[in-house]
């Protein structure tokens, strides 16, 4: 068991293992209390089973809502649904509600825990390696509008985020290649001791290692720039194309998988703009693909353009894109939005 302590505003500490007893670590960070387990669709009965059973053992009063699964449930209705449901099991401000799924869930849960009186206690148990490696950890919530990806949200820290990576052995392959694209990101931007990795044969039997240097350099950046005034947009490498692939094909693209292809145009962009040195796409695409990941997607430019628009890095005339310099090297780069369309359409493969 690997235990990495976030020291944000309200410090946590994530703790990830192997068969991990959910009751007994969940009661080291919240007394007994009411609460509800959010999950959804995809994650196994079992899973669902279990942690109910763990923290009912340690004195939990639980009630559980499973939601449908994908990014459609991360809406305004679906919040407004969780919200009812919280005040219908009766939660007060000292209970807590507890997100078992990947990043939707988290996102949701996590978003309506900061809502709901004002602010309640929230849990974080992914079940996915997106959320593991990523939305699990620095207190982004939010959902989705018509407009665009994570415009409505809040920052708000965990009591905990507990990451039994035994949860991952029922992932499908592409699920878990999409979690590989979040993790693949964190390796250029913290070097080759990560980012290496993704180039052996051996992923899966070191994931919670994975995992764990993940963690920590997202807790790292995140203790540093919480509210994402300046370093932590770096981790939003591949994002901003990555979320205008996401809507423009209706989330029927996954994150992961867009997040992928914003990173490999992103770094062809770089190099053909001059903002990176020849062979950094090459690089960054031969690790993607390697792991079964899509590196092009069919939209053009101009749509790209006009839905990155919309994204929150944007401020007035200017927008923040990330720029992978080499690796463990990336930069911010403020664009104008008229010169966003060329900047993409230089990475876009003829």
């Amino acid at each position: 068991m690997n235990t990495i302590h976030i020291e944000a505003s309200k410090p946590y500490d994530v703790i990830i293992g192997k068969d991990l007893d959910m009751g007994q670590l969940l009661e080291s960070a919240v007394s007994p209390c009411r609460t509800v387990l959010v999950s959804d669709s995809n994650v196994p009965l079992k899973y669902r089973q279990k942690v109910v059973r763990s923290i009912r053992n340690c004195g939990f009063d639980v009630c559980t809502m499973v939601i449908p699964a994908g990014e459609e449930s991360k809406n305004m209705e679906t919040l407004e649904g969780l919200l009812e449901y919280m005040a219908d099991c009766g939660l007060t401000r000292t209970d807590c509600v507890i997100a078992l799924g990947g990043g939707v869930v988290g996102d949701l849960t996590g978003f309506a825990a900061g809502c709901y009186l004002r602010g309640i206690k929230y849990v974080q148990m992914p079940t996915t390696l997106l959320a593991a490696v990523d939305s699990s950890v620095g207190g982004k919530t939010a959902i989705d509008l018509m407009a665009g990806k994570n415009l409505a949200g809040l920052f708000y820290q965990p009591e905990v985020v507990l990451c039994d990576v035994s949860f991952l052995d029922s992932l499908p392959e592409d699920v878990f290649a999409c979690g590989l694209a979040e993790a693949i990101k964190t390796g250029v931007l913290s070097g080759h001791e990560l980012f290496d990795r993704f180039s052996r044969p051996d992923i899966k039997e070191n994931i919670a290692e994975i995992i764990s240097l993940c963690v920590r350099y997202k807790g790292d950046v995140v203790q540093r720039d919480e509210f994402e005034t300046g370093e932590r947009k770096l981790l939003n490498l591949g994002h901003t194309i990555g979320h205008a692939i996401e809507k423009l094909s209706g989330y029927e693209i996954a994150h992961g998988q867009a997040v992928a292809m914003g990173m490999a145009m992103m770094a062809r962009s770089a190099e053909a703009m001059g903002d990176a040195p020849e062979g950094m796409a090459e690089t960054i695409e031969k690790v993607l693909t390697a792991n079964g990941l899509p590196t092009d997607c069919e939209y053009s430019a101009g749509q790209l353009a006009q839905f990155a628009l919309n994204d929150k890095k944007r401020t007035g005339d200017e927008i923040t894109i990330v720029i992978p310099a080499a690796i463990g090297e990336c930069t911010l780069k403020k664009l104008p939005v008229s010169e966003l369309k060329d900047y993409i359409s230089a990475g876009i493969s003829k």
